[in-house]
C-alpha cells in the first residue's frame, strides 16, 4: 500500500471505510455489477450487504422490501407476498440477480433470486 493510499485511510470516516470494503468485497464477487452502474430494464447480479428490511404492503399486497449497498449506491429489492424471509436481516450479505426497474427514480428489482452470504467473520 503506498503512503498516499494509507494517508487516505487514516483520514477517512467511517462511512468512507465501509463504502470502499463493500465495493471491494462486491467487486470479489464474480459476475456482479456495482449499483451505480445498473442501467433500467436489464438483468444483473449485485451483491451487497442488507441495509433494511421493512414490511410494506403494496395494494393490499404484503410486500417484504429491503436495502441492498454494495459501496457504490443503494438498491431497492421486494418480495411481493411475504412476510419474512429467513436470514434477509439487516447486516446480512447478499448476492441477488433479477430485472433492475427505476420506481419513483430508484433502482428496484421485485422477487430477485437470492443467495445467503457469510458475514465477516463466519
Amino acid at each position: 500500500m503506498s503512503l498516499k493510499e494509507r494517508l487516505k485511510k487514516a483520514v477517512a470516516s467511517q462511512a468512507e471505510i465501509e463504502a470502499d470494503e463493500e465495493r471491494a468485497d462486491a467487486h470479489r464477487s464474480v459476475g456482479c455489477t456495482p449499483v451505480d452502474q445498473l442501467a433500467d430494464r436489464s438483468r444483473a447480479s449485485v451483491s451487497g450487504v442488507i441495509r433494511s428490511v421493512t414490511l410494506r404492503p403494496r395494494e393490499g399486497v404484503p410486500a417484504l422490501e429491503a436495502e441492498l449497498y454494495d459501496g457504490s449506491g443503494s438498491l431497492d429489492l421486494v418480495w411481493l407476498g411475504r412476510r419474512e424471509i429467513g436470514g434477509v436481516t439487516p447486516g446480512r450479505r447478499l448476492k441477488i440477480e433479477g430485472l433492475v426497474c427505476l420506481i419513483d427514480g430508484r433502482r428496484t428489482v421485485f422477487n430477485p433470486r437470492y443467495e445467503l452470504r457469510p458475514r465477516p467473520g463466519e
